[in-house]
């Protein structure tokens, strides 16, 4: 039987038996998409980021670094996949065709999709979101001719994606309800002599145990001096007495993550560490006010600085005080849509959804990190996540 075969066979019993979503919420999202296709003056758009496919259609599968597009016109969907995701394609998603290509052999994917295309004569794409692959592009523009070809695709749908609906909300909910599991099983088994990968471990199997599917990042488990190197994670090392344990889930849901931080001591905490874990409060408070329609990213931004001033000679911080989330795949949860930095000028909207990563890090010594996944609301930032913002301190 080969993937044509397979997919019809497939189609006649479970077609659109694992859509995320009713057929009324993509709709909407559809409608909207067109909508800003129309008014940016673009015939179709090449969509290849499965997070932005996902949104549209509700395709997901954990096979993310293959070839996939998805092609926008106003009166129909394609969507575009190697065989041996045809499965997910057909129970995933809700789309007028499913096209499919050997696995093996992505050159096939070139004749079907200049015929796709060929009719408009304005294409949206993303040349900086994931999946658009060179060879692609370049063929597509040898055939079709470069001209056609607009780099404001990717940006339609950002400013789509970041402001939520209130589906998404409910799972984003969800996915902080088993985050918060997830951290407080892994806080449980934390205690001087025992390694980092242990507290992960039983962080991951609560996470899995409570509904999480495939999460975009691993649970991110660091202790002492190794908190201080940003993104390194649990290496079999064993936890020391009045060591800070860094720890960072995010649940998955539909998949959707609502991130949260959390940092406990093994054992007690230093007043230089519980200074630090008061300044990672003050951002947040100060993040969350600055959080409403039509205050700017940037103003937030340079808010939180002002409250950092004072360490950031001794503090390594990132510089972004908050990004996007929502509907991701691996390798990260971060949705990419909007980042809270300086020079951002973006507006808040009402339900954006925002993780704020507030780790501070002495380098070579330890770090402090403390975050919420943050709704905008006309009041201001209000937590979906529930962290309670202390140092959890075990006995030694």
């Amino acid at each position: 039987m080969d993937h044509h075969a397979y997919r019809d066979l497939l189609a006649e019993r479970l077609a659109e038996s694992e859509l995320p979503f009713p057929h009324a919420e993509f709709t909407a999202r559809r409608s909207r998409v067109r909508q800003a296709m129309g008014e940016a003056g673009l015939e179709a758009l090449l969509l290849t980021d499965p997070a932005d496919i996902f949104y549209l259609t509700g395709y997901h599968t954990f096979e993310v670094s293959v070839y996939t597009a998805l092609v926008v016109t106003p009166e129909r969907l394609v969507l575009q996949v190697p065989s041996i995701e045809t499965g997910p394609a057909v129970v995933t998603a809700t789309v007028d065709e499913i096209l499919g290509y050997r696995w093996e052999s992505i050159e096939e994917v070139i004749d079907p999709l200049a015929e796709l295309l060929d009719p408009f004569r304005v294409i949206g794409i993303d040349p900086f979101g994931a999946g658009l692959r060179f060879g692609v592009i370049r063929e597509l523009c040898s055939r079709l001719g470069a001209e056609r070809f607009r780099d404001d695709g990717g940006a339609l749908l950002d400013a789509i994606r970041i402001v939520k609906t209130p589906a998404e909300l409910d799972c984003l909910r969800e996915s902080a309800r088993l985050t918060a599991m997830g951290l407080d099983a892994a806080l449980a088994a934390l205690r001087p002599g025992v390694t980092d990968n242990e507290v992960a471990a039983e962080g991951a199997r609560a996470l899995l145990a409570a509904g999480s599917e495939f999460m975009s990042l691993q649970p991110i488990v660091t202790t002492g001096a190794r908190i201080g190197t940003i993104h390194v994670n649990h290496k079999r090392t064993v936890i020391g007495e009045n060591e800070p344990v860094f720890l960072e889930f995010g649940a998955a849901f539909q998949r959707y993550t609502a991130p949260m931080m959390r940092t406990a001591v093994a054992g007690r905490a230093s007043p230089d560490m519980l200074e630090v874990r008061d300044l990672c409060r003050a951002l947040f408070e100060t993040l969350c006010a600055q959080m409403r329609p039509g205050n700017t990213f940037d103003a937030a931004a340079r808010a939180a600085e002002a409250v950092l001033a004072s360490k950031a000679d001794e503090l390594f911080f990132s510089g972004v005080f908050g990004y996007a989330v929502g509907a991701q795949f691996p390798p990260s949860w971060v949705e990419g849509t909007g980042f809270i930095a300086r020079g951002e000028h973006r507006e808040f909207a009402e339900d954006m959804v925002f993780h704020l990563p507030l780790c501070l890090r002495r380098p070579g010594e330890w770090g402090i990190g403390l975050s919420d996944t943050v709704r905008v609301t006309p009041d201001g930032g209000q937590a979906l996540t529930d962290n309670d913002w202390q140092l959890r301190e075990s006995q030694v």
